[in-house]
Parts: C-alpha cells; structure tokens; sequence
C-alpha cells in the first residue's frame, strides 16, 4: 500500500484558478496603472483580498474533499501541519531569512498534493500572523504566497514513482528557487507604494511595464537579496537533512488518514444456505 500525493480534480483546478488568477490581478494591477491612479490605495485592497479569499480556500478544500475522497481525518491532518508552520516561523523571525517553516511546506505540499498544499499554506500563513502580531495588509498577499509555494512541490513530477535520493534533491532545488520567487512575489506587493526611493529603484506610475520591472529588480537586489538567499539555503540544508525522515512520516500519517478500507461482500451463496457472508477488507489505495 502507498501513498500518493491527491490528484487535482475538475472542481479543485477550478476553485485553485479563480483563487490564482484574483492573487495576480491583486499583486501585478499597479503596473498596468496610468499615473493618474491611486496607486497607493493598494495598501488598502487587503480588507477585500482577504474577504474573498476566506471562502475560496473553502472551496477549494471542499472542491479537494469532494474530487478524492478525503474524510475528516485528512482535514485535521492538515489543521496539525498548519500548526507546526505557524510554530515554527517565529523561530527565524528577524533573523536574516532563517525561515525553518519553508522547508516543511515543500514536504507538506510534496506528500499532501497541491489543492490541500495551497490550502495548507494559506491557513499556515494566517495562523502565524495571529501568533507574532504580525496581521496588516501584508497578510493575504502572503497567504496567496505561500499557497503558491506549497501547491507547486504538489505540482512536482514523478510522485508516485520518484523515491530516494534523486526526490531530495528535486524538492531541495524547488524549494530553493521558491523561496527566491516568494521574497520576490512579496516585494511586488510593498514596492509599488512605497516612497522616499530613489530614482534608479522606485516605482514609477505610468511609466512602460519592462521599464518597471527593470527597476523593481534593482529593488529587489538592493533590499532582499540576502534575505532571500537566506530562505534559501535553510530550506536546502533542511530538506537534504531532514527531508527523508519527514517524507516517510508524512506519507505514513496520509497513508492512515485518507484513505479508508472499504468492505466488500464475497460468497452470494451463503445468503441462501443460512451462512453469514464472507467479508474482505479492501485497501482504497490497495496497489
């Protein structure tokens, strides 16, 4: 019996592309903005980002729930493993990028598939936040930051077959180029309207997207460059160290909570002769 990570149905892909595709809308809308906008209002659309994502993560755990045949027992699975991420963010809080939640959500995401690796991230984001006072309109762009993050180690290849040293290393490169891709996602949410930059590195309403970008790439290599690489290289040393245990855990305590044994009825005949018919428990995810 093996556990494989959980398949993305119609209703997940859906409820994960309406969910993405407000995330961009919410993240890159500044860039398109003439200079006559008020580009600074960006700061205040996280009430209402975070009013519509509230229920989109709900239904894409209902949409998963519903496409695998998850029971309660997953979900409180996933409400442990939120848990621990928020637990262990604070540990690296100000520390220069030292982030040890990071390498646990690539395993979590890896193990759990990405509808509920999206789910997981979001909710271990918002439980972090509550747990070092760090809410303010950063919040739901994280939470669509690190639901990103964590559904892409689902999206990985080769789950069901890959195993062993060659799946360490993959999910220690992924994690490494994400933790990259999360500081810069993050960057994009604070730089448009923040003032007092220079020239070569601020933001400029109006002005031709390529333009922008080359200028919020010098931002981001002026103001998080090290802190990224910090993430970075925590998140591989983790992975490679204690990645392989964790994997195994992981996939043993999915292997118990998702799936249930069906009951099967052999030996028709015994119905007629007075005989109790023969039960046989089969595996859901019997190979």
């Amino acid at each position: 019996m093996s556990a494989r990570p959980l398949r993305l149905g119609p209703r997940s892909v859906a409820a994960l592309v309406l969910v993405s595709a407000i995330g961009v809308v919410a993240f890159g809308w500044p860039l398109l903005a003439d200079d006559g906008s008020g580009v600074t209002a960006h700061a205040q659309d996280a009430p209402w980002l975070f009013a519509a994502l509230l229920p989109l993560l709900v239904a894409v755990v209902v949409a998963t729930i519903a496409d695998t045949g998850m029971d309660a027992k997953a979900v409180a699975m996933l409400g442990v493993l939120a848990a621990v991420g928020a637990a262990l963010r604070p540990l690296g809080a100000g520390t220069a990028g030292l982030e040890p939640m990071f390498f646990l959500m690539v395993l979590s995401g890896r193990v759990l598939g990405p509808g509920f690796g999206f789910v997981l991230g979001a909710v271990t984001m918002f439980a972090s936040a509550l747990l070092t006072g760090g809410v303010g309109p950063w919040m739901p762009f994280q939470m669509l930051s690190m639901g990103w993050f964590t559904m892409g180690a689902g999206l990985l290849p080769g789950a069901e077959r890959l195993r062993g040293r060659a799946e360490w290393l993959m999910l220690a490169v992924y994690g490494a180029v994400a933790a990259f891709a999360y500081g810069t996602i993050m960057n994009l949410q604070g730089w448009t309207y923040i003032g007092g930059l220079s020239s070569g590195i601020s933001f400029h309403p109006g002005d031709p997207v390529h333009e922008n970008l080359v200028r919020f790439l010098a931002y981001c290599a002026a103001t998080s460059l090290g802190w990224d690489l910090g993430r970075a290289v925590v998140t591989v040393v983790l992975t490679l160290t204690l990645g392989p245990a964790l994997l195994k855990a992981l996939r043993r305590a999915t292997r118990r909570a998702a799936f249930e044994a069906q009951v099967t009825f052999e030996g028709a005949t015994g119905s007629r002769t007075g005989e109790a018919p023969h039960r046989t428990l089969v595996p859901y995810d019997a190979d």
